[in-house]
């Protein structure tokens, strides 16, 4: 294990290797240190929720795979889990939270009945532990989802009922946002969709439509909350037509002024996120991005440093995006532990960004702007050997969260001492 005189050592080298190239790694890490990350509440129950309903995992295309033992059975061990993840993460982020995680006092509550008194004690605890908190409507789950249509659905009782959650859901969103004193984004994703070819894609779509001009027709005050759309290509149940498809939720955003949700994980296989952030940006102020992994499909697994979370990242800070797009996770691995998954997650998100924060940007515009595309290849080549490793180690150091793999140790002592003490 380095000690910390080595630690500032390494970092030394590497600060003035950096500055050769013009890039200030201190001012690098105050950036960074500037950029809260949105963890998603639900790795920690395998999207189990705290319903006391007969909703469960069904009719939506929403599925964790894995039975790995300790999963949070409620929401006071949620929330412990979340703060061992915060003590191993540097910086102050946010939390992301979907309704059906409401604590309704053991009552049966229907989700179009939810109000921000049913997350009280997320929103009190937030207070001390966040540096805000989104929120989702939960569009499946639900027997009025069985049918695998919500908002678009035909059935006027199905789509009224979505179409008052949704409202709620903004209501809480906006209390979130007054509380902590940061917006709260409130997102909408349906599952919507046929799982076989349709006759009809048009109706569907028309349909979705009057439900988000209601759902929006009451202006909220952005200093609160913030509304996105998120869009999809297919889903478990819905492989051949999704009604909230790309096309559709970007043209509805830019008419009506809503965050558009990219998801890493909504798209065909070969077609990234990262290459879509500044052409939507060109027509929208903001949005949201849900960063996740596909393998072969939507299949939601734990982010690692990758080219394309690096493409991703490098695209936020080239384009000078960071105060216009909102950084969240989106991805339920229960094969593993669940606390390690949101921890490898998390850091890898701030590694990728660290990494874009450490270019030297303005050099490699030079180069690009004066048509010398040799040097611009040669020098994005060259920095990606350089250690920012070291900077990592530097900046974990100095918000004292463990540095490299120290904070496995934490995990395995806190599942030996906690979760595996919880009933399977």
């Amino acid at each position: 294990m380095l000690t910390d005189k080595t630690i500032e050592r390494l970092y030394t080298e590497a600060r003035d290797r950096y500055a050769q190239i013009g890039v200030d790694t201190e001012a690098s890490i105050e950036r960074l240190k500037q950029i809260a990350i949105s963890l998603h509440c639900w790795q920690g129950d395998d999207l189990g929720g705290f319903e006391t309903s007969d909703a469960g995992l069904s009719g939506g295309g929403i599925m964790a795979t894995g039975n790995y033992p300790g999963k949070a059975r409620n929401a006071d061990e949620l929330r412990a889990d979340i703060e061992m993840v915060l003590s191993l993460i540097p910086g102050k982020h946010r939390l992301n939270l979907q309704a059906s995680y409401a604590e309704t006092g053991g009552k049966n509550v229907a989700r179009d009945q939810l109000t921000a008194e049913h997350f009280s004690n997320w929103i009190a605890w937030a207070k001390t532990n966040l540096a805000g908190m989104d929120f989702n409507g939960t569009f499946f789950s639900h027997p009025k989802a069985d049918s695998g249509f919500t908002l678009a659905s035909r059935d006027e009782g199905v789509r009224q009922f979505w179409v008052e959650h949704a409202i709620a859901c903004r209501k809480i969103g906006e209390q979130m946002g007054k509380a902590l004193h940061s917006p709260c984004i409130t997102n909408v994703w349906i599952p919507d969709g046929y799982k076989d070819i349709p006759a009809d894609r048009k109706t569907p779509r028309l349909i979705l439509k009057k439900s988000l001009d209601e759902i929006f027709a009451e202006q909220l005050d952005p200093q609160y909350n913030l509304d996105a759309v998120e869009c999809k290509l297919f889903g478990i149940g819905s492989e051949s037509y999704v009604v909230g498809s790309h096309e559709f939720y970007l043209g509805y955003a830019i008419r009506n002024n809503k965050l558009l949700c990219l998801d890493a994980g909504h798209f065909h296989p070969t077609e990234v996120i990262s290459d879509k952030i500044s052409s939507v940006l060109t027509f929208l102020d903001e949005i949201l991005l849900h960063v996740s992994r596909g393998v072969r499909w939507d299949s939601d697994h734990v982010v690692v440093l990758s080219d394309e979370l690096r493409a991703i990242a490098e695209e936020i800070v080239r384009g000078d995006f960071l105060s216009r797009v909102y950084i969240g996770l989106d991805f339920f691995d229960a094969s593993i532990n669940r606390i390690a998954a949101w921890v490898i997650g998390t850091r890898c998100m701030l590694k990728a960004l660290l990494i874009a924060v450490l270019e030297p940007r303005q050099m490699l515009c030079q180069m690009e702007t004066s048509g010398d595309f040799t040097s611009r290849l040669a020098l994005l080549e060259e920095i990606k050997t350089l250690p920012f490793g070291a900077v990592w180690d530097y900046y974990c150091l100095k918000e004292n969260v463990p540095v490299g793999l120290a904070w496995l140790d934490r995990v395995k002592a806190y599942e030996k001492d906690v979760l595996s003490k919880r009933a399977h």
